[in-house]
């Protein structure tokens, strides 16, 4: 863990405060980094001494001939999960620096900790990613699916469920996202990725319906709080990972099709509208130029609003601004003009269907 970069990092900060040379060497007592920098790639029999030790030495002047490529000063083991992995050497009287050398080996040791953590993150993000990558893939490599979910310490249980949230430009980090998003799906309970730049991917494990309504609302709380601008889509829960593509596609086009100021789309509620997005193009003209006339067309969003509040007159008066005697007029002159009821449910499915094939024939 204690790579040339992190090493020069540390020498050329602490050098230039301390103004002292400050020698870095690896576990095998070679100078990997130093402000004098004809000694990188020398032995330091110092460090030696040390990593053999695991004491910290001290060189004065008159000692210094007895170690080779050893200055006077103060060496001390830089430690890590418990292991010496090297040596840091501040060049000076050593009666000036014990407490010197305590503070810069403890930040060495935090810069390589820090170091550390960020390349875990950076590995299981990656791992991640390529799980997700896999499990939407048409044709997916179980192998490979389960080799990374091992690495990752997560095992996915049926029934599966997955969720698709498309997000919009926002101030927050893509990590910092993720993490929050993790937290409340629990740690064996999926998996969580961005699949593209605004766009992320959850696939739940193990979880009942109740479960999977409950986590959903507390992501979307979670990122409303953070006042991010997205909406999302889930799919119907299913048994095999093969299925992972399909529920992807799902939502995909739930989002696609769906009112864009809906922010939360469950493709169980509109997977009959799907399926008319899903009929050819001949069956959805032919269907389309027989039903729609003027009237529907003008009437369109007054029928979708009706039909959405289950054929009550008030509730859709209101939700359209409008007098309840307005509304009634409008549905009477739908009937009149086109020959079909919207308060009849037969009629109804039609009108629906057309509407709903108006939007497709549109996009």
């Amino acid at each position: 863990m204690l790579t040339r970069s992190i090493a020069h990092t540390i020498v050329k900060e602490t050098s230039i405060r301390l103004n002292r040379n400050i020698n870095i060497m690896n576990d095998s007592g070679i100078i990997i980094a130093s402000r004098d920098v004809e000694r990188i790639d020398d032995i330091h029999e110092g460090a030696l001494h040390v990593l053999k030790t695991g004491q910290t030495l001290i060189i004065s002047s008159n000692q210094s001939v007895s170690w080779k490529g050893s200055h006077p000063g103060i060496n001390l083991p830089i430690v890590f999960h418990d292991k010496i992995v090297g040596v840091i050497g501040i060049t000076g009287n050593p009666d000036e620096m014990a407490d010197l050398g305590e503070l810069v080996k403890m930040t060495t040791e935090l810069m390589i900790k820090a170091e550390y953590m960020a390349s875990q993150m950076e590995w299981k993000k990656r791992t991640k990613e390529m799980v997700i990558e896999e499990l939407l893939k048409i044709h997916p490599s179980f192998d490979q699916i389960r080799r990374g979910l091992n690495l990752l310490g997560i095992t996915l249980h049926r029934p599966y469920n997955s969720l698709v949230i498309q997000m919009a430009e926002g101030t927050i980090t893509n990590h910092t996202i993720v993490e929050k998003i993790e937290k409340i799906l629990g740690e064996k309970s999926g998996i969580v990725g961005f699949i593209n730049t605004n766009r992320i991917f959850l696939a739940f494990s193990n979880q009942t319906e109740m479960m999977v309504n409950q986590r959903i609302r507390e992501i979307y709380h979670a990122l409303k709080k953070r006042q991010l601008t997205f909406r999302l889509a889930f799919s119907i829960p299913f048994d095999s990972l093969n299925r992972f593509s399909q529920s992807y596609q799902d939502c995909d086009l739930a989002l696609a099709i769906s009112d864009p100021s809906e922010e939360i789309i469950s493709f169980a509620d509109i997977e009959l509208k799907v399926l008319i997005h899903q009929l050819n193009r001949y069956e959805s003209e032919r269907f389309y130029q027989r039903v729609m006339t003027k009237t529907l067309i003008k009437y369109a969003d007054t029928l979708e609003s009706f039909f959405k509040n289950n054929f009550n007159i008030q509730q859709t008066a209101d939700e359209l601004f409008i007098h309840r005697n307005t509304l009634i007029y409008r549905l009477k002159r739908i009937e009149e003009e086109t020959g079909y009821n919207p308060k009849h449910f037969k009629d109804a499915i039609t009108l629906q269907l057309a509407i709903w094939i108006s939007h497709k024939m549109k996009n």
